[in-house]
């Protein structure tokens, strides 16, 4: 030790951590030394407690770059250990997704092997995945839609793959991936659901109202009714009707059955039905809007 600084060595001494790891923390940045006459690196009394905090750190399996943003005051502690549980979460959801992938393969009959790599092929990082899901539907949170709206129909629409999938849910999520990547899908949405969107002033109205019929014809649903005319039909083409400057008419149903058509398709129909093995939903909400289209079409018939 010479004046008020410490050697190399016997900073390691103090800390615990080895001389060329020392080093290393120097090249990088984490630690900036003095140093002497000769050339010597030379580390002042604080750096025992910086050395020491690095060291528990790098325990906790933090990575340098969120170490030295903490030493350097760019992030707090209590941030840079959320972010690290953040990601360690999703390591762990994606180490558990791998191994459902591997036992779908392994449980299916030989003769079916193959296909069933195929199939699953596409989902080998669900979250990788998921993005499929949110590009078929992200179009649909465009206009003037409240965030938290947007965000609520993506998580609806999208569902996000299950932290510990069963066999059942994977292969499910791997047919939903392909049907969303299908660009006939897509078209067929556009075509639909999406079409005149630049002539509703609120669409975050319009989406409240359609998610409330459909909550009351989810209703009907599992109680095992089937599509027809009532009161949840006429509060969802209340609402496109409201949402449109128009009003509720023999003429509008029939234009709006036009235009909801596709998506009564059979993709879609499967889509949801899909959605809802992997939510566990008893009635997804886009099954319960299928139902909903299916009585509006009943009822210009």
């Amino acid at each position: 030790m010479t004046g008020n600084t410490l050697g190399i060595g016997e900073l390691a001494r103090r800390t615990g951590v080895p001389v060329r790891t020392i080093r290393f923390y120097c090249d990088e940045g984490v630690l900036e030394p003095v140093r002497s006459a000769g050339g010597h690196r030379r580390f002042d009394g604080a750096a025992i407690d910086r050395l020491t905090l690095v060291r528990r750190l790098r325990g906790l399996g933090l990575g340098l770059r969120p170490i030295t943003d903490v030493l350097a005051g760019r992030r707090s502690l209590e941030e840079a250990v959320a972010a690290e549980r953040t990601a360690l979460d999703r390591e762990l959801a994606t180490l558990n997704w791998r191994r459902s992938v591997l036992r779908a393969v392994s449980e299916v009959a030989p003769a079916d092997r193959a296909a069933r790599l195929e199939l699953l092929s596409a989902v080998e990082d669900g979250y990788a995945a998921h993005e499929t899901l949110v590009r078929l539907w992200r179009p649909m949170t465009t206009g003037p839609i409240p965030p938290d709206t947007a965000r609520m129909f993506l998580d609806m629409s999208a569902p996000q793959p299950p932290s510990q999938p069963t066999t059942g849910q994977v292969v499910a999520y791997a047919e939903l991936v392909l049907l969303a990547a299908d660009a006939r899908l897509a078209s067929s949405l556009a075509e639909s659901t999406l079409a005149g969107h630049d002539r509703i002033a609120d669409l975050g109205a319009l989406h409240a109202e359609v998610g409330e019929a459909c909550i009351r014809a989810a209703v009907r649903m599992a109680a095992g009714a089937p599509p027809a005319p009532g009161p949840e039909l006429d509060r969802f083409v209340a609402a496109h009707a409201s949402a449109l400057g128009a009003a509720d008419s023999p003429t509008f149903r029939r234009a709006l059955n036009h235009r909801t058509a596709p998506d009564r398709n059979p993709r879609l129909r499967r889509y949801w039905h899909l959605a809802g093995e992997i939510t566990g939903e008893e009635v997804p909400m886009g099954l319960a809007h299928t139902w909903l289209l299916d009585a509006l079409n009943t009822s210009v018939a």
